[in-house]
């Protein structure tokens, strides 16, 4: 269940600072007509989002009819959603500084053009979020015990929900969150997710057949890690740990999980200051001019992000 809250909590966060951000900027720029065109495009957004989730589940559940072709079009969808995972978390600790700028860039061109334009910006800046909530849920939901049941669905809608509790308290300034050290550490840990999911790939490509070894167990702890137990479902669920994986399976998640997290937790390196040449003896320092105001539109994620539009 914790691993569908914290697809929700993060896809839902990412979503709702870029519509207080969309938000903050039309208020900011006395231009709350447009209001509407913004809501528009993210409920079309949402919509399409839920709906390519319901036919993820129908397609899986009614068209498939053997236990194969089921099997394998689970290990794609797991496959599938690891990518977005990496190239999300990854794309997020890149834009991060620049989002805010970009966005009120695309919004003011949308503004010059009309109506469908604004929407039509709302909706493409939510409907990615949206569609990848909706495969990486189904492939996170689908390698826990429970599935994608009433439990992972309370358990994605309550994250979402305290997402947007988060980013509408950013929205009025009523509390100040370090957005990067968020994305951060909810990265690392969907980190963890994404490998238990590629892990699940594996033993589904391996039950439909396309991959062997499905009875060649890397090694056997059932009598130390009870997968009955609270703390043995606690890790199935969140990282689809399991007491007795194959070794393809084992070999399919450290070679994810130890690569991409040393990547994502490593610093990028600073470019280097040019060497500054030698002053000749005796030369007197010029007074340097007074310093421009700082351009803050590029500032860490932070609460800066995201303007208040009583500001």
């Amino acid at each position: 269940m914790f691993a569908t809250y914290l697809i929700g909590l993060r896809e839902g966060l990412e979503a709702t600072l870029v519509v207080s951000i969309l938000v903050a900027f039309l208020v900011k720029s006395q231009r709350r007509d447009r209001l509407p065109q913004v809501w528009a495009g993210v409920g079309l957004a949402v919509a399409l989002s839920v709906g390519f989730g319901s036919l993820i589940q129908y397609t899986s559940t009614s068209l498939l009819r053997t236990s194969e072709s089921r099997e394998l079009f689970e290990a794609v969808t797991s496959v599938a959603a690891v990518v977005f995972v990496t190239w999300m978390i990854f794309w997020m600790r890149r834009a991060a500084r620049t989002i805010a700028g970009e966005l009120r860039g695309k919004l003011t061109d949308a503004l010059a053009v009309g109506s469908l334009a604004v929407a039509g910006m709302a909706f493409l800046a939510v409907i990615r979020e949206g569609l990848e909530t909706a495969l990486i849920f189904y492939a996170a939901a689908e390698s826990a015990a429970g599935g994608t049941g009433p439990g992972s669905l309370l358990a994605l809608a309550g994250g979402i929900a305290t997402a947007v509790v988060i980013g509408f308290l950013l929205y009025r300034s009523a509390v100040r969150i370090n957005l990067s050290r968020f994305f951060t550490w909810t990265g690392a840990l969907l980190i963890l997710v994404a490998a238990g999911i590629l892990k699940y790939g594996v033993h589904d490509f391996q039950e439909a057949g396309v991959l062997p070894g499905l009875n060649d167990l890397a090694f056997d702890i059932s009598t130390t890690l009870d997968p009955a137990s609270w703390y043995g479902a606690l890790l199935a669920g969140m990282f689809n740990v399991t007491a007795a994986p194959t070794v393809l399976e084992l070999v399919a998640w450290v070679a994810y999980a130890v690569p991409v997290l040393v990547l994502f937790l490593r610093k990028p390196a600073q470019p280097a200051k040019p060497a500054q040449p030698a002053k000749p003896a005796g030369t007197a320092e010029p007074v340097p001019a007074a310093a421009p105001a700082a351009d803050t539109s590029d500032a860490p994620a932070d609460v800066a992000a995201v303007p208040s539009p009583r500001a």
